[in-house]
């Protein structure tokens, strides 16, 4: 149940939780997350991210003098779920509700939290998230109109491709990430040699790579979930595809280096956020997350923990744990890690919910992510 509390954040054992503190003096934050199923890597490490953020900001006092608790609802991977999940949080009336990560489950509840008005800090990348007019979905990760004209800026420019293999999972991420990038690649004058797609959680992609190596391509661009991207890797290796893969943040990220060892090396990419940023406050989050969960975070547990100082931020801008008003606060906000280190890379909110801030390229050598470029905020 959504009750379950997350006691972690507060650094407390659960029979101390009753002297601990005083009800009135908690805020509890809903988290709605994918703690199984396909997404089970990415909300255990959104949320991991969001909890060693509250151990930082409750050490430090809280937020407006109460500390911060999350409750975790697992939505299974599923949007039916994360919706039921979404209507028990609305009815307990939440300053804020954290997740999903998965775009589905992000489309299937958006439009609850806009009627109730309640902010919801998101970890979905489909570019229609924030074209729905909500005033209440922000995202702590780039949506894909504003990676997919870096990533077909690279096709174009690193990789100089004239023709691209296109492999996407078919849920509301892999469409939506497809459709972006054909867009872009038509304006760059760069075809689409094939257009594949596969299912989440599939485990055998012998016949996909035989089609990508039929098409005559001579980049392939994969857009996949974590475990799909490293088992699609080690089929290309196995099948010895020998032209460029390239993808974005979750074809580079720490578990499908794990996942898919030397077959990895070699891929490049363009990622949004990632813990090997040449920035010493990176290095310095992601050293603490590993020594407290014993595994290396992701750009999933960093999109957590910023999540947690966006809040903080536009909740003391406020001044007041009053949702509209901090929804309100949190558009048009930029956050800078010299007024606050937690945000660790300056970031910037428009009006639809959209984040702003630099972003790199990548590749993969000998089994670690080596940052090869910086890029710049769309917006100075």
């Amino acid at each position: 149940m959504l009750r379950s509390f997350t006691l972690a954040a507060l650094a407390v054992t659960a029979g101390a939780w009753a002297c601990a503190a005083n009800a009135q003096d908690i805020v509890k934050i809903p988290g709605v997350l994918e703690l199984s199923g396909a997404g089970a890597i990415s909300g255990t490490n959104y949320r991991d991210g969001f909890l060693l953020a509250l151990d930082d900001i409750n050490a430090a006092g809280g937020v407006l003098g109460k500390k911060l608790a999350l409750e975790t609802a697992d939505t299974a991977s599923d949007p039916g779920k994360a919706r039921a999940a979404v209507q028990r949080a609305l009815d307990d009336k939440p300053v804020m509700i954290l997740g999903p990560v998965f775009s589905g489950s992000v489309n299937a509840t958006l439009p609850m939290t806009n009627e109730a008005q309640v902010p919801q800090i998101i970890g979905g990348e489909a570019a229609n998230i924030t074209s729905q007019g909500s005033k209440y979905i922000f995202r702590t990760s780039f949506g894909q109109n504003v990676s997919m004209p870096k990533i077909a800026n690279y096709l174009r420019d690193g990789a100089k491709a004239k023709n691209v293999a296109i492999i996407y999972v078919n849920n509301d991420f892999g469409k939506g990430g497809r459709n972006a990038i054909i867009k872009e690649l038509e304006t760059r004058g760069i075809k689409v040699a094939a257009d594949i797609s596969i299912e989440a959680g599939q485990a055998d992609f012998a016949a996909d790579v035989v089609k990508v190596k039929g098409s005559g391509a001579d980049a392939i661009f994969v857009y996949v979930n974590e475990e799909e991207s490293a088992r699609f890797l080690i089929e290309a290796r196995k099948q010895g595809v020998d032209k460029p893969l390239i993808g974005e943040t979750t074809l580079l990220g720490q578990k499908v280096i794990d996942l898919a060892k030397e077959a990895a090396n070699g891929v490049k990419g363009h990622v949004g956020l990632t813990i090997d940023a040449p920035v010493p406050a990176v290095a310095d989050y992601a050293k603490r997350f590993e020594a407290k969960y014993k595994y290396k975070s992701d750009h999933n547990g960093m999109k957590g923990y910023i999540a947690a100082y966006f809040f903080k931020t536009a909740a003391e801008k406020v001044g007041k744990f009053d949702p509209v008003a901090i929804a309100a606060a949190m558009h048009g906000l930029t956050i800078t890690p010299d007024k606050v280190p937690g945000i660790l890379i300056e970031a910037s909110w428009d009006e639809t919910g959209e984040i702003d801030r630099v972003s790199y390229l990548a590749e993969i050598k000998d089994g670690k992510q080596v940052i090869t470029e910086t890029l710049p905020k769309l917006k100075p």
